[in-house]
């Protein structure tokens, strides 16, 4: 079994194997970030207000639910299959939290843990009906999508609406706002983050005595992170502030990667996408695996609804509806995931949903019809399968 089906894509340690990588076939991120160059570019000519502050404010708050769903969709996509459930399972969970905490009158805290919980179930479920039925996760979880989204009617009844107190908890994580020296603090503690995670891995692989890249490279790179995050915060500083939705979402996407990188349930799910069977001559308890990828993708999603009714003060029979199973499945693809499974990282969920966000924003505010702003997207969901094909193409060969 070759070392790549056990370990996360290996990532650029000195820019000639970033070089080398690219003359294969695998960019990385680089045309995520050139399309968000481009998308800021044309928008921001044709609009002024494209990259005002208020409008760069507003895109921050639309993308964290639909953000956070796709990052239970990585989950599955690393091992190769599919959630199509998440949409529906994310308004079923808000609905859940919602009717305990309005009509029941349960502790708001108490009343998202037990959707997550509900949610963590649903996963279960969906779980042991592809690994111990073997029913394919397309089809399991397509049924899932009808089901659940009829449980929710159910639930919600005859009225139809569920509204939540605008001054309440569950509302307020929506319209909180960090002070300007919390969101500095936050910026340089990620920072420190981020380049202790580079420090450790170096430190790793000269313990294994794999090659280890420039150390100039780690400073370049962690310098580089401190740049983005200081521009981001001088920007929405500008506005209201950095919202708190922002910060859970980017807190779920490092924690999450540090996880796949650095425990040994990521290596496993990274091997288990790779190749199944060879992970389970290596000892990997590949069923176990899978049923933690769905249980994580439908907890994920729970709290994704969670947030999108937090930003609503509502829920009504089209929560999880709409296009946010497509938009959360087109942000995991187009940050980089491949659909293949064995490679991506959960930071696609944060670079996809912005490239998604910000296109349809952008059409938006130009007031282009629905029919084109489907057609843009689609064209871009395409673009991104296609350079994800040929990068295996390159890889292989």
């Amino acid at each position: 079994m070759s070392t790549t089906t056990m370990n996360p894509p290996r990532r650029p340690y000195s820019p000639k194997q970033a070089i080398e990588r690219a003359r294969r076939g695998d960019l990385g991120a680089w045309p995520v970030v050139g399309g968000l160059v481009a998308i800021a570019i044309v928008f921001g000519s044709l609009n002024e207000h494209f990259l005002s502050p208020e409008n760069l404010t507003n895109l921050a708050l639309q993308m964290a639910a639909t953000g956070t769903i796709s990052l239970g969709i990585i989950m599955v996509l690393l091992l190769g299959e599919i959630d199509l459930s998440a949409g529906s399972v994310s308004g079923l969970c808000a609905v859940v939290m919602t009717i305990l905490n309005v009509r029941q009158g349960w502790n708001p805290v108490l009343a998202i843990a037990v959707a997550v919980a509900a949610g963590a179930v649903v996963g279960l479920v969906q779980g042991l009906l592809f690994t111990r039925i073997g029913m394919p996760s397309f089809v399991v979880t397509l049924a899932g999508l009808i089901g659940w989204q009829g449980l929710l009617l159910y639930l919600l009844g005859e009225r139809g609406t569920v509204n939540l107190p605008f001054d309440g908890f569950v509302a307020k994580l929506s319209d909180t706002w960090l002070p300007p020296w919390s969101a500095w603090t936050l910026a340089l503690a990620l920072t420190g983050v981020y380049g202790g995670s580079l420090l450790l891995s170096r430190r790793l692989r000269r313990a294994a005595d794999l090659p280890v890249g420039p150390a100039y490279w780690a400073a370049v790179r962690a310098g580089g992170l401190a740049l983005v995050l200081a521009a981001a915060v001088l920007v929405l500083q500008a506005d209201r502030g950095v919202p708190l939705l922002l910060v859970i979402f980017g807190t779920l996407v490092v924690v999450l990667d540090l996880v796949l990188r650095h425990t040994a349930f990521g290596r496993w799910m990274y091997a288990v996408g790779g190749n199944a069977e060879a992970a389970r001559r290596a000892g990997i308890n590949v069923t176990r695996i899978r049923l933690l990828a769905f249980v994580l993708s439908a907890a994920l999603a729970a709290f994704g609804g969670i947030l999108a009714a937090s930003r609503l003060a509502a829920v009504n029979q089209s929560s999880g509806g709409s296009d946010i199973l497509l938009m959360a499945i087109a942000a995991a693809v187009i940050g980089g995931t491949s659909l293949f499974g064995g490679r991506g990282r959960t930071y696609a969920a944060l670079l996809g949903i912005l490239v998604i966000q910000s296109i349809t924003n952008g059409m938006l505010l130009l007031n282009v019809d629905s029919s084109v702003r489907y057609m843009v997207t689609a064209s871009v969901l395409a673009l991104a399968v296609a350079i994800d094909s040929l990068a295996r193409r390159g890889s292989a060969r």
